[in-house]
């Protein structure tokens, strides 16, 4: 399988996924837990079906020392006993927001506020920011079917 088309062959959008890339990796300056960055990518990317980058974010977690168990339940974690309250805050705000088409009126003043008691406002402007920036991987890398299965922890 090969995608339908290669971004980085056009100038124009080579130059606007590079921007996208760069902002990703700012993040990482950020004091967001580099674990709920990982976990936040990957329940976006599932609910978007976005297999190349669930490929990406379980290897590359499981690299940075995630649990496979972690990883595993991440698409079940209201019913899971694995993960912090922070992260179970960060987690729903990314459905919310991956979902946003599905609730009137996005995302809920119920969920921002669970985010706002375990995240300050550098993190929560972080997370917010993550959420969206996996979206737009999850929706290019969507639209052009980019294959899942060969990508090596740290590649990107």
């Amino acid at each position: 399988m090969t995608a339908r088309l290669n971004v980085f062959a056009s100038p124009v959008a080579a130059k606007a996924w590079k921007h996208i890339i760069a902002a990703g990796k700012a993040l990482g300056d950020s004091t967001l837990p580099a674990a709920t960055r990982e976990l936040v990518m990957l329940r976006a990317s599932q609910i978007n079906g976005c297999a190349g980058c669930i490929d990406m974010h379980t290897k590359d977690a499981a690299a940075a020392g995630e649990t496979a168990v972690r990883l595993h339940l991440v698409v079940a974690w209201r019913e899971a006993t694995v993960f912090t309250d922070a992260e179970r805050a960060a987690l729903e705000l990314t459905e919310q927001a991956t979902r946003i088409a599905d609730a009137a009126g996005g995302v809920s003043d119920e969920v921002w506020a669970n985010a706002a008691k375990h995240y300050d406002e550098d993190q929560l402007a972080a997370l917010v920011t993550q959420i969206a920036l996996i979206n737009a991987f999850n929706r290019g890398n969507v639209i052009v079917q980019q294959p899942a299965g060969g990508y090596e922890p740290g590649q990107h």
